[in-house]
């Protein structure tokens, strides 16, 4: 405790503790709560991450089982599975194992905020010397607090977010530490009074210094990317950082021509790589067939969004932070809504005085870069959905330090006390709404009947209000639940760019329920998947229907259902996963299992590297009596046992006939 003391002063300890605990408290009714959205297909129905045991095929195929992204995110998925052999599928250690994740990111936020400020010149800021660590704890406070935050806490699958920026938090406060070494040791060395006898063998502290700063930033990101693939930014925080505070300088004032290559190196040389990799497909229309907005109006709709982001960072509403956002409007042109351009206009203002503040005042400049920095992956070019609160967990750190400085002023700065009664009226706001919003996420139902509220137009939003009531239902038609199921779902199959999911919800209930099946929903479901390329979450549903198909749980219309597929299918190429999941229903459902097998071979080839659907293959080339072409399959398989993760499938599927 002693040693705790020293290393902080008593009033950034108690700040930080207070922030600790402010925290918990304020999180801990939403630990309760259940899964959400995205969580149930990388984790609820996600069979890789709940493996039967601690061995190491076990977790290497739990690493690779995110069906989230291309390269897996193996670290999160690992994570999740950890939590799966511990306590198996219960949110609730999943949602601690998050707040925990959260907390240690506030105590790096600290850290790197603190070094920032002990760094900058008193001159250039009002909060150097002794008052770095207070105003570097009060930045933590605010981060650790803030609304927009939250869903990388309570939302369990963005724990990928959350542990990918604990590596760059690391990052970013290795490399500082390196770079302060760098320039002390070169001063140290070129004064003759304090110049001590260089040690015969090994590197110099300078060196050593520059190492740390490579390591940092290369080690951090390797392993960052391994959660989530944002943590591929922090070589470009790091050039912000160098290049608003320290200026690429050595110690002589020179440039430190080292610093350049480093950064040619990790930044500037893969971003070309990249950029040349995803150019192609970025001007590829078929990529963009799935969203409801091409490249142009993405770019015009996130000048708005980044926009409104700051908004809801430092004034943040319940209306706002909605959690669902795709009631939002695509801008169609720069006076489309009229707010584009003039969104376009302060980013451009707001870039320009990062640039005018860089030697007035560093750290807002600085601040105000990692802001604008954070969005140039996921809020410019790539064909991703529109707005995610979670995408702004590292990009508030940002917005802290360039306004936290200002408003925590020293009593004798001009307007003090208003700065000061502004900090705290924000900090009130920002505990205020986070307790009502964790409060809600700790129950179901209470938290569907929010959202719902909080944004009405949200097709998704009155989705997840209609399947909430389902569930409480239990699939009793006499439950009071079943009749407040209806109005939310029908609300949200016909509210605009919906997708099939309320109709699929509302064909589903009443199937399991045996009440009518309306024509009108069917219609509405084929229609919708007719009119565009089907999404992610239109897969899902028909996966859904076929399943409790051919689990006979649901008595679906044949003619219904292969109507549906082949809506689906019209749009070319079909998804490996569609053309699987109709192979599914045609083998299982309608008996046809020559059809059932070509979809099924279809989907391999669509999509190669996948197990899943070669394994299907496998077993329905065995069960047709077709040894020598599942032989063939079961080679083509066996490559993609890394690490040993297929090793238990491929003994059952030797034992088929056949196969022995």
């Amino acid at each position: 405790m002693l040693a705790i003391r020293k290393k902080f002063p008593p009033l950034h300890f108690g700040i930080l503790a207070a922030a600790f605990i402010a925290t918990l408290a304020v999180y801990w009714p939403g630990l309760s709560g259940a899964f959400l959205f995205d969580d149930y297909p990388n984790i609820v129905d996600n069979l890789g991450v709940q493996p039967p045991n601690a061995s190491f095929p076990s977790l290497v195929g739990a690493a690779l089982s995110s069906p989230s992204s291309e390269f897996k995110r193996p670290l999160a998925s690992l994570s999740f599975a950890v939590n799966y052999l511990v306590s198996g599928l219960d949110p609730y250690w999943m949602k601690l194992t998050n707040l925990v994740i959260h907390l240690l990111n506030g105590l790096l936020v600290f850290l790197l905020a603190r070094a920032l400020l002990q760094i900058v010149p008193a001159r250039t800021t009002a909060v150097a010397g002794p008052r770095a660590g207070t105003v570097a704890a009060l930045i933590a406070t605010g981060w650790m607090l803030l609304p927009i935050n939250l869903t990388g806490v309570l939302y369990v699958v963005q724990r990928m977010e959350s542990m990918a920026n604990l590596f760059v938090l690391l990052g970013l406060l290795g490399y500082i530490t390196g770079r302060q070494r760098m320039l002390t040791s070169a001063l140290a060395n070129s004064d003759p009074a304090s110049a001590m006898p260089a040690p015969e063998s090994g590197l110099s502290s300078e060196i050593r210094g520059f190492l740390l700063c490579v390591a940092s930033i290369v080690a951090c990101t390797s392993v960052g990317v391994l959660a989530k693939e944002t943590a591929v930014m922090l070589p470009l925080y790091a050039v912000l950082v160098e290049w608003l505070v320290f200026g690429f300088h050595a110690a002589n004032g020179r440039c430190d021509k080292r610093l350049v290559g480093l950064f040619v190196v990790v930044l500037l040389a893969p971003m070309l790589v990249g950029l040349a990799w995803l150019t192609p497909g970025i001007f590829n229309p078929s990529v963009w067939a799935t969203r409801d907005f091409s490249l142009r109006t993405r770019l015009l709709s996130e000048a708005r969004i980044v926009v409104d982001y700051i908004r809801w960072t430092l004034l943040p509403t319940p209306d706002a932070l909605s959690f669902y956002h795709d009631d939002f409007r695509v801008s169609t042109g720069l006076l489309t809504p009229w707010t584009t351009l003039a969104s376009i206009a302060f980013l451009g203002v707001l870039a320009a005085t990062m640039v005018w503040l860089r030697k007035r005042l560093p750290l807002a400049a600085l601040g105000i870069g990692l802001f604008l920095g954070c969005q140039l992956l996921t809020g410019t070019i790539l064909p991703l959905e529109l707005i995610y609160e979670h995408r702004n967990y590292f990009a508030s750190f940002g917005l802290m330090l360039a306004i936290v400085p200002l408003l925590a002023a020293p009593r004798s700065e001009a307007f003090a006390l208003p700065r000061h009664v502004l900090m705290g009226a924000l900090l009130a706001c920002w505990v205020a709404l986070t307790a009502l919003t964790a409060y809600a996420w700790g129950n179901p139902l209470r938290l569907a009947e929010d959202l719902a509220s909080r944004a009405p137009l949200s097709p998704r939003a009155q989705y997840e209000l209609g399947r909430t009531y389902i569930i409480y239902s239990h699939y009793d038609p006499s439950s009071p639940f079943t009749q407040l199921a209806y109005a939310p779902l029908e609300r949200a199959a016909a509210l605009p760019e919906s997708s099939i999911l309320p109709e699929q919800a509302l064909i589903f209930m009443n199937s399991r329920m045996n009440l009518p099946i309306k024509d009108a929903w069917w219609d509405s479901l084929i229609a919708k998947l007719k009119s565009g390329k089907p999404g992610v979450q239109d897969e899902s549903s028909l996966g859904a229907l076929t399943q409790c198909a051919r689990e006979q749980r649901c008595n679906l219309s044949k003619q219904r259902m292969v109507e549906a597929y082949l809506a689906a299918l019209s749009h070319q190429p079909p998804s490996a996963r569609l053309l699987a999941s109709y192979g599914d229903y045609a083998w299982n459902v309608l008996d046809d299992h020559a059809l059932g097998l070509d979809l099924t071979r279809w989907a391999v080839q669509a999509a190669p590297e996948e197990p899943a659907y070669r394994i299907t293959l496998i077993r329905m080339l065995a069960s047709t009596g077709n040894s020598s072409a599942a032989r063939d399959e079961l080679k083509q398989l066996e490559p993609l046992n890394y690490g040993g993760r297929l090793d238990a499938t491929l003994m059952q599927l030797r034992t088929l006939p056949g196969l022995q």
